[in-house]
């Protein structure tokens, strides 16, 4: 089960839910993230806060290389440095006013963001693509005992004949990406999509019960 908070990849979103231009929201277990793809398409994890007033970066926008706050329009840089502060157009922004950034690699279809300093890259998915993501309000132990199967250290969990690949989104909610073999074609894809959600309703059923006692 993926739960060591250092040291290791966590498999954020999917590169088709980040197309260039955006931004969106994301988290690791340190925290919450802005997440953005620049124009010329390379990502960046930025952590989830503008160091001038504290406003979501995830709510702002990006143009060209750079994502901007959407409060003041405070812009920084994939390294997380201030570019621009449009209230005061002729300043060079200290290199004090930055963002915290994460490693990130795109691999597979799918952006993972580094927690600490993994050993090694993100785990390959050989013969797998990317079907969709979706949200659980269950936590791993929960979704783990719905697939009657336990996941491994990166978070991959086959059941009914999908392979999942999970990362916890903060205490009792689990980000579950879904994978199909990439040969699969219509009617796989749809049953996989199918067989996904019902373990969603089945592990959100076992985190209630598992709340209520």
């Amino acid at each position: 089960m993926p739960a060591e908070p250092t040291g290791s990849w966590v498999p954020v979103a999917l590169s088709s839910d980040l197309p260039a231009g955006t931004v969106m929201p994301a988290r690791i277990p340190t925290g919450a993230l802005a997440l953005w793809r620049s124009q010329s398409g390379h990502v960046a994890a930025s952590a989830d806060r503008c160091p001038h007033r504290g406003m979501s970066l995830s709510h702002g926008f990006v143009r060209g290389e750079t994502l901007s706050c959407i409060y003041h329009g405070w812009s920084y840089g994939q390294a997380g440095n201030c570019l621009r502060i449009p209230a005061h157009p002729g300043l060079t922004p200290p290199e004090a006013i930055r963002t915290v950034t994460h490693p990130v690699r795109e691999a597979d279809g799918v952006v993972w963001v580094a927690v600490g300093e993994p050993a090694a890259a993100p785990p390959a998915l050989a013969g797998l693509v990317p079907l969709r993501s979706l949200a659980a309000f269950a936590g791993i132990a929960a979704i783990e005992a719905a697939a009657g199967a336990k996941a491994t250290v990166e978070g991959l969990l086959e059941a009914e004949g999908i392979r999942l690949l999970l990362s916890s989104a903060k205490d009792g909610e689990t980000l579950i990406h879904v994978l199909v073999s990439a040969d699969a074609g219509p009617a796989a894809r749809i049953a996989g999509a199918r067989a996904a959600e019902s373990l969603r309703r089945k592990a959100e059923d076992f985190q209630k019960k598992g709340a209520a006692r």
